[in-house]
């Protein structure tokens, strides 16, 4: 691969990709839905039998999506005005004879803000290949996850560290006004540079560790997807191997992005920690943040055993488990993490935001399932922190979000059904639920007209069911703060 050779010829190949269509909603249409479903589950045969029907489209699709050897006579009708020759000397075919075949993974995507092309390493799907220490990866299921849950409101700068093939500085060009992106490696700050390239957008690319290359500079908004697993303290592959113990990169990450936040400038970061026998995960991830200065919303989407998590990164490593060199390698991983009293390791989100205020921390669980992106909530998220921070709940006055529901649950007693559980229930954004009893569902069902305060309520519903209204204050306050901080009861007039 040559860079200075592969930027000389973006331009005649973007206009062979224009050409023939080579885009998402033109592949989608060509396949048709269950071929381009047998195509993300690596299948070749259905995708090779539709492709010969699409012309030089199908000629593009068998060259790079499914790496099959293909007769350099039509690769040139596909790609031209970009010759064969040029292509193969800039390391994007390998030839041989008049059959020539990828040397590059190149694919559409829809990131979000229209088709994109992607440049990356082949990741052996369909043609077996060694994965090198310096591979780039492609756009996986980690890299589309934080670009669904990255906050796209407008913004003037944007850091994207540890880019790999570029995929979340693309996506950031579309809502920032300027990108930087780092890497320690040097292929793939080569290999992001032509996918921006490709796509006509201006990146600046820095080669570096972590926040060495942006040193003393301060952004808008952070997005990383660094090499985050939970290992012993080395590199295999640059992609998902820090160097750091455990999961040093994610405590790295965590405790010095606010160094190179604006102030109000906000982080979107996927992150692993370690659940430590007899200690709460929370109290980890929370470690690492500054007592001054953080809002922090941490979600953690899941948790798998030592034995599925060191499963599960083998087979990305291409690692045989029956093969006894590799059998030694996850033995060596497993008692890595069993000396460390390793029962789990939790995996997720982390937004922050910078702010002159004490550091704010909440970290949740959200492993049940939902539809919605969590980026524009996180955005919500702070701002409802912020308000909680500047105003006395007793004093304000709330509406209920409009899609919060109560719920109750009744099982079958011997006098007949009996109500075990009352809940309200968010029904957009990350479904959140809490428990309520009826008279604290009473509560914020006097909340819908949001013409009485918080203190003025509890004073009514304490006289009409005879409680100490200073008691009710005490449990529901903390409520109303968790309700507010979730989203499902919120403040009647603006923030």
């Amino acid at each position: 691969m040559n860079r200075d050779k592969l930027l000389s010829i973006c331009l005649p190949l973007r206009e062979a990709f224009i050409r023939n269509h080579y885009d998402t909603d033109t592949l989608l249409d060509a396949l048709g839905p269950e071929v381009h479903a047998a195509l993300s589950r690596n299948e070749p045969v259905p995708v090779r039998r539709a492709s010969t029907r699409c012309g030089e489209l199908g000629t593009l699709i068998r060259l790079f999506l499914l790496t099959d050897d293909c007769p350099a006579d039509e690769v040139a009708a596909a790609l031209a005005p970009l010759s064969v020759e040029d292509a193969v000397a800039a390391g994007l075919l390998d030839a041989d004879g008049d059959i020539v075949r990828a040397a590059l993974d190149l694919r559409p995507m829809d990131i979000g803000g229209g088709n994109r092309w992607v440049v990356s390493d082949l990741d052996g799907s369909f043609r077996p290949r060694e994965t090198s220490v310096d591979h780039v990866i492609g756009v996986g299921h980690a890299s589309l996850s934080l670009l669904l849950a990255t906050p796209t409101a407008p913004v003037g700068t944007l850091l994207d560290v540890g880019t790999g093939c570029g995929i979340q500085a693309l996506h950031g060009a579309s809502y920032a006004a300027a990108v930087t992106a780092t890497d320690i490696n040097v292929r793939a700050v080569d290999l992001a540079a032509v996918s921006a390239a490709l796509n006509e957008e201006e990146v600046e690319l820095l080669v570096g560790s972590w926040f060495d290359p942006i040193q003393g500079r301060t952004f808008d908004q952070i997005v990383a997807n660094p090499p985050f697993v939970v290992s012993r303290p080395r590199v295999g592959h640059t992609y998902r191997d820090s160097g750091l113990d455990l999961d040093g990169s994610s405590k790295l990450m965590i405790s010095r992005v606010a160094d190179h936040l604006a102030p109000g400038g906000i982080a979107a970061l996927l992150a692993s920690w370690i659940h430590v026998a007899g200690e709460d995960w929370r109290s980890r991830v929370a470690s690492w943040l500054p007592a001054h200065g953080i809002d922090a919303w941490v979600v953690q989407r899941d948790r798998a055993d030592p034995e599925l998590y060191v499963g599960t990164w083998m087979r990305d490593g291409d690692l045989d488990i029956h093969d006894p060199a590799s059998a030694a390698i996850a033995g060596d991983w497993l008692d890595h993490l069993a000396s460390a009293n390793v029962e789990g390791v939790g995996f997720g989100f982390v937004y922050l935001r910078r702010t002159d205020a004490p550091t704010d921390l909440m970290a949740e669980d959200l492993t049940h399932g939902f539809s919605d992106p969590l980026g524009a909530e996180a955005l919500a998220y702070f701002d409802r922190v912020q308000w909680l921070r500047e105003h006395d709940v007793l004093t304000a006055r709330f509406r209920v979000e409009e899609s919060t529901a109560l719920e109750r649950v009744f099982l079958p007693g011997d006098n007949g059904w009996n109500q075990v559980v009352a809940r309200l229930h968010r029904g957009s954004g990350p479904a959140w639920q809490h428990e309520v009893d009826d008279l604290l569902a009473s509560l914020v069902a006097g909340m819908g007209s949001g013409s009485l305060g918080l203190g003025e309520l509890i004073e009514l519903l304490a006289a009409a069911h005879d409680v100490d209204a200073e008691a009710l204050a005490q449990t529901a306050v903390p409520l109303v703060h968790s309700l507010v901080r979730h989203g499902l009861v919120l403040p009647a007039e603006p923030a």
